[in-house]
């Protein structure tokens, strides 16, 4: 509160009405109604702070308050954070570019949606690991020899194709004949259709490969995994696993009721008392989250069945052992552990389901979410059934480049220490109050106020539980199921829906947030997709295969398709005319304006429609 508004507040008559009035109470927080043009004010403590007799300007507005109300008034905060808008609430299944239900090499055969099905009508020749069998001498891209079940082994075999040697072994790294790299595969023809017939299962009308392996090795998948997918409808990452993935939530506390499991459930899941240490009996107390138990969101429930279903039948058809899981209900869930994996490590974290809860996120302990190497802003990761990861899960299967061994769980840990994960997570408070200290010190760091917190507990059993809280909740989901960012169709009503909760906040200026989008979001990918479409490269629409420059004959030299872009037109301008209307809406920079100019421009030369060229006829 600035000085002259205190003034203006003490020449007040304390009721009539004025617009200048209104915006000081707002801001202060004093409680008001407005009748017939006067305040109505019922707070004995606000008009006591403007005894105008006691007013000595010469102090400033809290030294000024408080002598005048005659006890002290503190600042309303003296920290403040400040927010932004983060990303969306996710709760969905993990699906690559295009899906793909199975990683088996079909090359150009399969048509747009790399369909085993259709590659099979006549056989393909694609690059798949080199395999011999050490007892029969067969050449196979198999682990286990198709004709005597042996275990197959690795050989190498040189880049040039001209080549008189033919297996090389694998502790070769150059070729003994013309010195030149080796690799792990080579082009093979196969007969998928064969592939298909020897699983014995009715094969689905659509089961997706992809064009090639990215891998090393080329390992392909058996086929009979893309046919158990396609027919539970679940779909296969690079890695071989299956993931659903969800936007990360800390918890510490729930209740039975929260996470819509019974009482007598959660007492088999080991939940016997509740976090106070009173027996367990009702579905309203409040229990403590141990700290490798999650709790998923309903909508992964009927996606996360299929998977048990797949991983059985799998068993069952393909391993020939009898089935794990038996899932049929949500309540079967329960108890069955998964692996949390954080995109940008190679860590999985053991895990297991104990609840549902009606909000797209993925809520765990902390300490989980630190043990996967995530700080809970937002982030999101994904969780594995373990059965998944353990059967499907391999090395052979990751592509090679750099970061191609990133999301993936090449090592797992089975009991989270919390001395070995993220700082941050030992800051965590858990005590049942704040000392009256905390609210009494003035001007003084956060961090100089004594509240215990994780860090004093590290080294001791104590560090996994007893942990308290200084607030309570009713519901753990309350609030929006789903934020308004998603429910709203297109980018411009997004961008209407942000900017007309900018206007109505104070602390917002609404002409800067607006130059920040521009800058930080729209420009940037109004020229990245200028550029990108500069460069792009045009595909067939029936073989997907895709060339540098379009073909003299101007159509596909493989299979005769039709040749069209890879980004169109509208890619690019998609975001033009939302970035022309915040700049005549709002004050924009003279810079930011001229940048935008100077794109729009680019992007009429790019578009330029050319007249079609006239003849002196048409001037007759």
């Amino acid at each position: 509160m600035e000085k002259e508004d205190l003034e203006a507040l003490l020449e007040w008559d304390k009721k009539t009405y004025s617009h200048k009035t209104k915006e000081i109470l707002e801001v202060l927080g004093v409680p008001h109604k407005v009748r017939e043009g006067e305040f109505i004010i019922e707070s004995p403590a606000f008009f006591a702070c403007l005894n105008k007799e006691l007013y000595n300007p010469e102090l400033d507005v809290l030294q000024a308050v408080s002598t005048m109300a005659g006890f002290p008034v503190k600042a309303k905060c003296l920290y403040t954070v400040g927010v932004r808008m983060g990303r969306p609430e996710k709760s969905k299944y993990r699906v690559m570019s295009p899906p793909v239900h199975v990683l088996f090499p079909v090359g150009n055969r399969g048509g747009r949606t790399r369909n085993l099905v259709k590659a099979g009508h006549r056989p393909i020749e694609v690059e798949v690991v080199n395999l011999e069998c050490p007892k029969c001498g067969e050449i196979t891209y198999k682990r286990t020899c198709p004709s005597c079940g042996s275990v197959t082994e690795l050989f190498k075999t040189c880049t040039n194709r001209s080549c008189t040697v033919d297996k090389i072994k694998t502790d070769y790294e150059l070729c003994p004949a013309c010195n030149l790299p080796l690799q792990l595969y080579s082009r093979k023809k196969l007969s998928v259709a064969q592939e298909l017939e020897k699983t014995g299962e009715k094969v689905p009308e659509q089961v997706k490969g992809v064009i090639g392996m990215t891998s090393g090795y080329k390992f392909p998948e058996p086929v009979m995994k893309g046919i158990l997918r396609a027919e539970n409808k679940v779909y296969v990452f690079k890695d071989g696993t299956i993931r659903f993935d969800a936007t990360d939530m800390p918890l510490t506390h729930f209740t039975s009721k929260e996470v819509g499991v019974s009482v007598e459930k959660l007492k088999e899941l080991g939940y016997t008392t509740d976090y106070l240490g009173n027996p367990l009996t009702n579905e309203d107390q409040i229990l403590e989250l141990k700290v490798q138990d999650i709790v998923i969101s309903q909508n992964a429930i009927k996606y996360l069945i299929r998977v048990t279903k797949f991983l059985d039948e799998l068993l069952q058809k393909f391993y020939g052992l009898p089935c794990h899981y038996n899932v049929k209900t949500a309540e079967d869930l329960l108890g069955h552990l998964v692996v949390g994996l954080a995109p940008h490590t190679s860590a999985g974290v053991l895990g297991r389901i104990i609840g549902f809860v009606d909000a797209k996120v993925g809520y765990a302990h902390p300490f989980f979410h630190a043990a996967k190497r995530r700080n809970c802003d937002g982030d999101e990761d994904a969780i594995i059934m373990a059965l998944d990861a353990l059967l499907n899960f391999s090395q052979y299967y990751l592509p090679e480049k750099r970061g191609g061994k990133m999301d993936a769980p090449l090592v797992l840990t089975t009991k989270i220490d919390p001395r070995e994960v993220d700082k941050e997570a030992h800051d965590l408070d858990i005590v049942s109050c704040y000392s009256l200290e905390l609210y009494t010190s003035e001007f003084v760091s956060p961090s100089d106020i004594k509240v215990e917190t994780v860090k004093e507990r590290l080294g001791t059993p104590q560090q996994y539980y007893g942990f308290k809280f200084t607030h309570s909740n009713t519901d753990i989901a309350q609030g929006p199921s789903e934020s308004a960012y998603k429910t709203l169709p297109a980018m411009k009503d997004k961008i209407s829906a942000q900017f007309e909760i900018a206007r109505r906040i104070r602390a917002v200026d609404i002409d800067d947030t607006a130059e920040r989008l521009i800058k930080s979001h729209f420009l940037p990918d109004l020229i990245g997709n200028l550029r990108s479409f500069s460069k792009q490269t045009f595909r067939c629409v029936n073989c997907n295969k895709k060339y540098r420059r379009v073909p003299l004959v101007g159509k596909c030299t493989r299979c005769g398709g039709k040749i069209v872009l890879t980004i169109p037109r509208g890619s690019v301008e998609k975001y033009l005319s939302i970035v022309k209307d915040l700049v005549q809406t709002y004050d924009i920079s003279d810079y930011v304006r001229q940048r935008i100019e100077l794109v729009e421009k680019e992007i009429d030369l790019v578009f330029h429609e050319t007249q079609q060229q006239l003849s002196l006829t048409d001037f007759i």
